[in-house]
């Protein structure tokens, strides 16, 4: 029963962080799921541009990763609050301006793609870490997995139903309609944050700082320095957590790149439509499946031994690899472009099925690791660290992620669309990652020890000012 009133307070508290994820996952999708039909309006007549498009998604995901490490220092030390209302602000005015693109330019309309989708990035590299931040000051460690994974799942439903909206838009050419409503819709779900979100005070949910800190005149005021720094944010499960994100992320950011184009392109030629409810029918249930019910099992397992959350994630890569390769082994039927829009013949294969159970299965699995990766490396840095550390692993995660459709670019065309070997080379970029974190199960307790005795002492200090 507190488990259940602990739960609603805190929801209560940030609930507009989820519809504005949803609204920013939106319009990310929108870039993505648009990927061969925007190539299609850029170059009208020609074959898929896999290297332009995959720059395109590269640019979009290297810039939010360097400015990401500029609002990790701000988000530290001043209001997140006001920092997300910021975001959404240019990220709603970019994406209206890409509704005003001119089609059928060649470069010229690339360019403008390119520069749009750029500023886009810059303006979008703190949204994540400073989202993080504040659930760290807002959410009970015991339900981080769940708030995760509702955090998760709002983004994955709105993303998926982006992909339905954006390909049937384009579908009866009105893309332009797309780009300018998710616009404001980022804008309005913004403000609504913006009014009705407090700005908590940091640490208030370690353990050691809780009750110095329900002093109204006590505030956590610590800063970083050089030498902590050095031995927390560096700490061995941390550089594990780095290093690691830059090989998964190079998985991960090949995955649309190479599915969508594998289902879009002949000779399976699915339409954006049919694609983008296809992935909704069994993406969603694959995604409620892992982000809320295996998030909830993920809280309640790590409850009282948090070094479990590594066990899940390591399940999490060896078995999202392990489906994704099995998708492309299943013989999706051949079909001209009049009936990979036929949304009746499509469905009425088995092997539409067959697949579909696959994707459920992917994205139930590869769940696990947004859902207990955030806990895990909250659990080990000082709540002034909290906006930095997400920053740093969201650089190198988006430099992964980035590398990720370059490289699916130029796989596709060295190896002439052969996506089964693609496929297969690409799962290979996740063994590094599952290998560093077999590792870290030695260090994940020394290093959640050493914050915890930090915190201690600092409680302490903090009870000789209210003492005084």
């Amino acid at each position: 029963m507190e488990s259940d009133r602990d739960e609603i307070s805190y929801n209560k508290a940030i609930w507009p962080v989820y519809l504005l994820n949803g609204f920013n996952s939106i319009a990310f999708a929108g870039i993505i799921i648009l990927m061969v039909p925007l190539s299609s309006l850029i170059w009208p007549g020609e074959d898929y541009h896999a290297l332009e498009m995959g720059i395109l998604m590269t640019t979009l995901l290297w810039s939010s990763s360097v400015s990401g490490l500029f609002f990790g220092r701000l988000i530290d030390k001043y209001s997140r609050v006001k920092i997300l209302i910021i975001i959404a602000f240019i990220r709603s005015f970019c994406m209206i301006l890409l509704g005003f693109a001119i089609a059928g330019q060649g470069f010229i309309t690339w360019w403008y793609f390119f520069s749009v989708v750029l500023i886009f990035g810059l303006f979008a590299g703190g949204s994540y870490p400073a989202m993080v931040s504040l659930s760290n000051d807002i959410v009970p460690l015991k339900h981080r997995s769940k708030f995760f994974g509702y955090f998760s799942i709002t983004g994955s439903v709105f993303m998926m139903f982006g992909f339905l909206i954006s390909g049937s838009l384009v579908q009866f050419g009105l893309w332009r309609y797309y780009f300018i409503g998710i616009g404001v819709a980022v804008l309005g779900s913004g403000i609504l944050f913006y009014l009705i979100v407090k700005e908590p005070k940091r640490g208030m949910q370690n353990r050691e700082l809780q009750n110095v800190l329900k002093d109204d005149s006590i505030e956590y005021d610590f800063k970083m320095d050089r030498k902590l720094m050095k031995s927390t944010m560096l700490s061995r499960t941390n550089t594990v957590a780095l290093i690691e994100g830059i090989f998964t992320n190079v998985f991960m950011g090949s995955l649309d790149m190479i599915i969508l184009p594998y289902l879009q392109t002949p000779p399976h030629n699915l339409s954006p439509l049919i694609t983008g409810l296809f992935v909704v029918v069994f993406g969603v249930g694959g995604r409620v499946i892992g982000q809320i019910l295996l998030a909830r099992l993920s809280d309640k397992v790590a409850e009282k031994k948090g070094i479990r959350r590594i066990y899940f994630i390591i399940f999490s890569l060896i078995g999202g690899s392990i489906t994704f390769v099995l998708m492309f082994f299943v013989p999706i039927p051949f079909l001209t472009p009049v009936q990979g829009a036929d949304i009746v013949l499509f469905f009425s294969f088995p092997v539409t099925y067959m697949m579909g159970v696959l994707i459920l299965c992917s994205d139930a699995v590869s769940s696990l690791y947004g859902v207990n990766q955030p806990p895990v490396l909250q659990e080990i840095n000082l709540p002034e660290a909290q906006g930095q550390i997400v920053s740093w692993n969201q650089f190198l995660e988006n430099i992964g992620y980035g590398m990720g459709p370059l490289i699916a670019g130029v796989f596709i065309s060295a190896f002439a669309q052969n996506y089964q070997v693609i496929a297969i080379i690409i799962t290979v970029f996740v063994i590094p990652g599952i290998i560093l974190w077999v590792l870290s199960l030695k260090w994940y307790t020394f290093d959640k020890k050493k914050i915890k005795e930090i915190l201690e002492d600092r409680a302490q200090v903090l009870e000789t000012r209210k003492t005084t």
